[in-house]
């Protein structure tokens, strides 16, 4: 890493003695706003238009590579076709995500609907590091619990569960599966912290019906979806434009629907590779989280999170930019930054001592700064448990560090989109034939839905890279699309039922 040091005989900047504050705040001062460059600089020299265009093309090389042989990216589901607005239907959805358990009630109503897609009734789960720690059984029989909690709020959903025909039940899962059906897969891994790795290569579906069976709930599985592949489900059930999907949160992922012919034969297991006279297209799971290994500039920090991660160089282009490790990598600046420039009075506050406790949200509002400084001081006393609040030049450092690390985040993230949109462009040639201007984007996440001007400023830098990259592609618009995994999930279901 890099480290600013100090004298060993160096008075803290916060120093009660005025005098030794006028001699010596300028030093520091120096020293962290130095420090603070650096942190800028390693993340922003990048960060230019051409530079992010190279990198795109680094991940289309790498795309169409894992196209052809891997197992655990560019997966293909068993979703061949694009809902086609038409499916009815009223089912069981959820949404297991990194940080997140949806379980909702969906109704669909069709595409010319007022509304397309209802949720009746949902319950969000927090899936903290006491719910990652399950081990065994424990985390299905958690999902299973939460099942049965919403449905004994919702009278006609608990009727239907006591009839003889079971309620029809759609997941969008958030982590790598094999799937070997549409309503079953093997579970490749779950990363993200989570610790239930016994059941790698265990059914997923076996694993959610016999949870539900324990606790006597008269459900079926009819659907399993990646998450991001459910975003693309929803979106173009009510948005015929839709080819592409990405969820970034707590993690980060992405599907795309591609012609068959673009995937090898291998890719798809020991079911029948798919008669093209048939089937055109298929819905991609891209596992975009673990590409970039040999692409992506790093950092120090983000070299020392990886080496510190129960999965290094597992999910390389996450680590850069999620939601989940925005937050690390600002903590590990903070944690240098007090050992060799004095900030927080060169004391570590023990909030801050934690791996992966600075939370996104925190980022949040030190970027967007809605308040003036005293206040958004107070609120980072408060929140960290400092002694005192912290000075402005502490406040600018801070500031400084968190926009470098979300303004690498939202390159990153954009060159990504670019690099995918390009494949899709590519390798997809009836795009030119059915008549639409654009493309758009499925976007589902905390972060790119949430985190201030996250979307706004990527729509703006991918239009730049489409406009300079001379391939003529049509435009691509990224769509705010909440709540579209679990809405997915409950497409998936219909088109299950329906023999799509």
């Amino acid at each position: 890493m890099i480290v600013v040091r100090q004298p060993p005989d160096a008075p803290h900047l916060h120093s009660t003695n005025a005098s030794a504050t006028e001699d010596v705040t300028p030093v520091y001062h120096t020293r962290m706003d130095h420090f603070g460059k650096q942190v800028q600089e390693l993340h922003e020299r990048h960060l230019r238009v051409e530079s992010l265009l190279a990198l795109s093309e680094k991940l289309q090389a790498e795309f169409k590579e894992r196209l052809q042989s891997g197992s655990q990216c560019m997966l293909p589901s068993h979703n061949y076709t694009l809902p086609n607005g038409k499916e009815h239907g009223t089912c069981l959805a959820l949404e297991v995500g990194g940080s997140t358990l949806r379980v909702a009630l969906i109704d669909l109503n069709g595409r010319a609907s007022t509304q397309p897609l209802r949720i009746r009734r949902i319950v969000a789960s927090t899936i903290d590091n006491r719910v990652r720690d399950l081990r065994g059984l424990a985390f299905f029989d958690w999902i299973a619990a939460k099942i049965r909690e919403m449905l004994l709020g919702d009278r006609e959903a608990r009727l239907r569960t006591q009839s003889s025909e079971p309620l029809p039940m759609g997941i969008a899962w958030a982590f790598p599966i094999d799937q070997t059906s549409i309503r079953s897969g093997n579970i490749i891994s779950m990363g993200k912290g989570f610790h239930c790795s016994a059941f790698k290569g265990s059914d997923l579906g076996d694993l959610i019906t016999e949870a539900c069976q324990r606790l006597n709930l008269n459900i079926r599985l009819d659907a399993i979806v990646n998450d991001s592949s459910a975003v693309v489900l929803s979106r173009a059930y009510v948005d015929p434009s839709t080819r592409l999907a990405v969820i970034l949160g707590t993690g980060l992922n992405a599907a795309v629907h591609l012609p068959v012919r673009c995937l090898d034969e291998s890719k798809f297991g020991a079911r029948r590779f798919p008669s093209t006279a048939k089937i055109n297209h298929v819905l991609v799971n891209t596992e975009l989280s673990m590409f970039g290994k040999d692409a992506l500039p790093t950092t120090p920090w983000d070299e020392d999170l990886n080496a510190r991660h129960i999965l290094p160089d597992y999910q390389p282009l996450e680590y850069l930019l999620a939601g989940k490790y925005m937050g690390e990598i600002v903590r590990l600046v903070l944690v240098e930054a007090t050992e060799t420039c004095g900030l927080f009075n060169g004391k570590l506050p023990p909030d801050l001592s934690v791996p992966f406790s600075l939370e996104t949200r925190i980022l949040a509002a030190i970027e967007a700064d809605f308040f003036p400084h005293l206040t958004l001081a107070r609120f980072l006393r408060e929140e960290w448990t400092l002694p005192g609040q912290p000075t402005p030049a502490e406040i600018r450092f801070i500031r400084q560090v968190v926009l470098a690390v979300s303004r690498r985040s939202q390159a990153y993230f954009t060159a990504a989109i670019h690099a995918l949109s390009y494949l899709l462009h590519d390798m997809d040639d009836s795009l030119l034939r059915n008549g639409l201007d654009h493309i758009s984007i499925g976007c589902d996440g905390s972060v790119i839905n949430k985190y201030p001007g996250y979307m706004e400023k990527c729509q703006l830098l991918l239009d730049e890279m489409v406009r300079i990259d001379g391939t003529g592609q049509k435009r691509v618009v990224l769509e705010s699309a909440g709540e579209s995994a679990v809405l997915g999930a409950g497409v998936a279901v219909a088109m299950a039922n329906a023999g799509a």
